[in-house]
């Protein structure tokens, strides 16, 4: 599974993991984030995001 960082704050959405604080699932693949989803550091959308 990938990993990605906040290009704003350097939070690391892990896939594996996913965000289950807000709704998403460990095994969630990025792509499959809603559009909807935010960091949930900094409140950036999906776009300000790298893989890593």
């Amino acid at each position: 599974m990938d990993k990605y960082e906040c290009c704003i704050c350097g939070y690391i959405y892990d896939e594996a993991e996913g965000d289950p604080d807000n709704g998403v699932a460990a095994g969630t693949k990025f792509a499959d984030l809603p559009d909807s989803w935010v960091c949930p550091t900094c409140g950036t959308d999906k776009d300000d995001f790298d893989k890593i």
